[in-house]
């Protein structure tokens, strides 16, 4: 008798929204723009295709780019991230004159999952101004707060965070956390908000109790990078690369422009990788598509505790210059009078 495995019950998250949408999806509204070398990608997302994707309704805005630690790239990118944010603000009906309360959630000692807290320290926060004195047009009131994680306050990020919206009663909220992409090429490199909440801990596989309009009662933005990929994605990816890379030699092998090259990447070159290829390299393996493979590597690493999350070498330095481009941002898009 033939034994097969159901490879339905094992999913390879993503909390990223463009990482779901399949081509011609129902429910879906997608606009993309690229400014140089910056791809901005306008998500709508409706009852009908909520329920294809499985993502809430709402919607979502993902900035990819190519290197935040070139000065003159991380310039472009906060102002494009700014204009984005406010955008969203635009599109959720909060006015200028609401106050913010603005959430890093994470872990501060995890350096993958310190994005929200680094970026709490570069908010500008206002409201003990208001408070004890007069401040100029073009400033609102903004509060920050770093909740921390379960593990460290035994407490439910969402429930720290309802406390303290009871005493200060905020406009509306903005959340910053950590979150985990299907692909390699996005970790570090693309920015998501959404007015659709987040799920704290989501990054580091951990999600705890939702932070949104529904559960506050007042408008949420939420906003997120990949910082971690797990072991399936960069095993699958992997296989896709040896793909490209296959094909591509297959074709030039011959052709003598390529021995002047050193390095060549494979990834910016037109490849046809065709089902013959992909049978000759992996067997069995290459007769499966793309989810399949992932589902499989998922059937085999989880049972064994080995589906790691895994994070960049250079994470360190990445992750503060994200945190300052999120927090200078946000105070650009909250502050008229703020230009950096």
């Amino acid at each position: 008798m033939k034994h097969e495995i159901d490879l339905k019950q094992y999913h390879v998250r993503t909390d990223l929204a463009i990482e779901t949408i399949k081509t011609n999806t129902q429910g879906i509204i997608v606009e993309t723009e690229t400014i140089d070398d910056i791809k901005i990608t306008n998500v709508i997302v409706e009852k009908e295709g909520s329920s294809i994707i499985k993502k809430k309704e709402g919607n979502y805005i993902t900035i990819e780019f190519d290197d935040v630690t070139d000065t003159s790239n991380k310039e472009q990118l906060q102002s494009i991230f700014s204009s984005q944010l406010k955008k969203l603000l635009d599109i959720s009906g909060i006015k200028d004159s609401d106050s913010c309360l603005v959430i890093g959630l994470g872990n501060a000692k995890s350096t993958p999952d310190a994005l929200g807290p680094l970026v709490i320290n570069n908010v500008l926060v206002t409201n003990h101004l208001f408070e004890y004195g007069e401040v100029i047009d073009g400033y609102r009131k903004t509060f920050a707060i770093i909740p921390g994680v379960m593990g460290q306050t035994g407490i439910e990020t969402s429930d720290i965070i309802m406390g303290v919206l009871k005493t200060i009663k905020p406009g509306f909220v903005i959340a910053i956390d950590a979150l985990a992409s299907q692909s390699i090429e996005r970790v570090n490199r693309t920015i998501q908000m959404t007015d659709t909440g987040i799920h704290p801990g989501s990054g580091v596989g951990n999600s705890r109790k939702e932070i949104s309009k529904e559960t506050l009662n007042i408008p949420v933005i939420a906003i997120g990078v990949p910082t971690v990929v797990d072991a399936v994605t960069i095993v699958s990816d992997t296989i896709n690369y040896m793909y490209r890379h296959f094909s591509y030699t297959k074709e030039n092998i011959n052709n003598p422009v390529n021995k002047l090259k050193v390095n060549v990447n494979y990834l910016n070159e037109p490849v046809n990788v065709n089902e013959e290829d992909k049978e000759s390299l992996m067997g069995m393996i290459g007769n499966l598509n793309e989810e399949e493979i992932k589902q499989l590597i998922f059937e085999v690493l989880t049972p064994i505790g080995y589906n790691l999350m895994v994070t960049p070498k250079e994470i360190d330095f990445v992750i503060d210059k994200l945190g300052e481009v999120i927090g200078n941002g946000i105070d650009c898009a909250l502050h008229e009078n703020i230009v950096k």
